[in-house]
């Protein structure tokens, strides 16, 4: 079935999805996305380990969750980690403010969308990318924990990729902190109905933290680390052009 508009609007990813495509654009789709894959593993494998941080891009400074986002930034870097956020306003805005103020590692992987979503002026490196799930991936790839503040489809959809990924065992022991439980709590409930009907296992529940408690949530994740992991980092090769200088960088994938 074909589509009325036969060619790509500019900048827009739909034309691909909309069924088959010719041989020749759907092989350059792909070799865009190898590009970008390739892209992302350069800057990202010297950033160090991250803790990434999810929630609206909606809530103002003056939204109580904009406070506690900040200080999830600040503890993040004094626990050692690099502080990873989609880029954009709101609690992404907030999260990275807090690592940035406090002296740490500030990184925002934005996606470019029709309506123009530009960085926060908290981050130090930030990486724009075209594709939803090139970034997902690299999220994920190079984090070590999440922390889910309130936040609408885009973080939801970010929560379930990643529990479907330890239900399925493709990650394993990945904590994922829920913060906000007078937002959480219908969702948690639900999912307990799912646990009572046999459609997900009690198990897959097992890392997942409901708090309100700032510290709470810091202590489970720090517990996990100092039981699974040791850091050491990563060696530059010269002769792939791997600089010493990638902080303060802006990057389009």
């Amino acid at each position: 079935m074909n589509n009325n508009n036969s060619r790509p609007p500019k900048g827009e990813d739909r034309f691909f999805l909309e069924g088959a495509k010719s041989r020749f654009h759907e092989l350059r789709y792909a070799w865009n996305v190898l590009v970008q894959f390739i892209k992302g593993f350069r800057i990202l494998h010297f950033i160090g380990p991250c803790i990434t941080v999810f929630g609206s891009a909606r809530f103002k400074e003056s939204h109580p969750y904009y406070a506690i986002a900040r200080t999830f930034g600040k503890r993040i870097h004094e626990l050692g980690f690099t502080t990873m956020t989609g880029g954009g306003p709101g609690l992404m805005e907030a999260a990275n403010r807090g690592a940035f103020e406090a002296g740490g590692k500030s990184v925002g992987c934005n996606i470019k969308l029709p309506f123009e979503q530009a960085p926060n002026p908290y981050v130090q490196t930030s990486f724009e990318f075209k594709y939803f799930f090139v970034r997902k991936t690299l999220m994920i790839k190079y984090s070590y924990a999440f922390i889910i503040l309130p936040g609408g489809f885009g973080t939801m959809d970010e929560l379930f990729e990643t529990l479907t990924l330890i239900q399925t065992k493709t990650i394993t022991q990945f904590p994922v902190v829920l913060f906000g439980k007078s937002y959480y709590q219908p969702l948690v409930n639900y999912i307990q109905l799912m646990i009572e009907e046999g459609t997900v296992s009690a198990s897959d529940m097992e890392l997942i933290l409901l708090t309100d408690d700032v510290d709470e949530a810091m202590h489970h994740i720090q517990q996990y680390m100092r039981a699974n992991y040791t850091t050491q980092p990563k060696k530059r090769f010269w002769w792939l052009f791997e600089s010493k200088k990638t902080d303060s960088a802006t990057n389009k994938i």
